[in-house]
């Protein structure tokens, strides 16, 4: 089944040249199907290629999902398009009278600052705190993974030692758990971070648990024991130059960064990285679409949600 986007949105011509069925809004209102809304809150600075990103990464399910883009109100983002974001972009307050089926939470360059000192986080808070009531189920990405455990749980982030970025193995722990249906038992995944959170600081917390880990990368997966919730450490949704545009882009500004681990061929910064992580990409957001969100949420999305 499709997903559903705006006609002009660039993604469209992107993912149908690779060959992902995305359907036009004239043609979606002749279906007699409620699609799945899901509400993506991009704190990316790049958005189209986020966009791109993640909704590449939810179009391979049977399903039919509608996506909203919601963008800060509070700031303004310095490296998109103006038009670009008002031709395809919500603020909180056009969207806050609304109830979403599932709601995805970008990650941000901003992961060495405090929270609080970030320039939106009133804002992002206020659309956490709004979620409980109003979206079935919430995905965290990155630091709004470590935003989100920090302003639902308390568990603050700590600096790593050097960026951590490259792509690495993970193990399953709670194999049972439908969000890891289908998973190998030993499956890659990129991550892109200067900051971590400590696996003993979640095992504290008796509202969440663990469903994957890497021995390098640490904690990768953590869910919300009411299903609320999931929180991933990584960056699943990257295509396979992602990594290599980002190291390129620190090179460029001086940065003493050494090559993302498990990437490059050879460890040759000359070669065409490839995807490794593709499959587990598209499982992951399947099983969340499916298990989180189609079979939790109510046909009406007028119905009151747990608080």
């Amino acid at each position: 089944m499709p997903i559903k986007i705006p006609d002009n949105l660039p993604a469209r011509e992107i993912l149908e040249s690779e060959n992902i069925f995305v359907m036009a809004d004239r043609r979606a209102v002749r279906q007699d199907i409620r699609p799945l809304k899901i509400l993506i809150f991009n704190l990316m600075p790049l958005k189209i290629k986020t966009e791109t990103h993640l909704l590449r990464s939810l179009s391979n399910t049977p399903l039919q999902v509608e996506v909203e883009l919601l963008m800060t109100g509070t700031y303004t983002s310095k490296n998109t398009p103006k038009e670009h974001l008002v031709s395809f972009y919500k603020t909180f307050d056009e969207v806050k009278e609304h109830n979403y089926d599932g709601l995805i939470i970008t990650g941000a360059p901003v992961e060495l600052m405090k929270f609080e000192d970030v320039a939106y986080w009133k804002e992002l808070s206020e659309i956490m705190e709004w979620s409980k009531e109003h979206v079935t189920n919430t995905f965290h990405i990155c630091w709004a993974a470590q935003a989100g455990l920090y302003y639902h749980y308390g568990i603050d982030k700590y600096e790593l030692d050097k960026k951590l970025s490259g792509i690495y193995r993970h193990k399953v722990l709670k194999s049972e758990e439908p969000l890891v249906r289908g998973f190998d038992d030993v499956f890659m995944a990129p991550h892109s971070r200067y900051t971590g959170i400590r696996k003993e600081d979640i095992e504290k917390c008796d509202e969440l648990e663990i469903l994957a880990e890497s021995d390098e990368a640490g904690v990768y997966l953590i869910i919300s024991k009411d299903k609320s919730r999931i929180f991933v450490t990584g960056h699943s949704e990257y295509d396979a130059n992602t990594l290599k545009e980002e190291y390129e882009r620190d090179i460029k500004k001086g940065l003493e960064i050494e090559p993302p681990v498990n990437y490059f061929p050879d460890n040759d910064t000359s070669k065409q990285p490839l995807s490794t992580w593709r499959s587990h990409a598209h499982l992951l957001y399947s099983n969340w679409l499916n298990y989180y969100v189609y079979q939790a949420t109510p046909y009406d999305l007028n119905v009151k949600r747990r608080k």
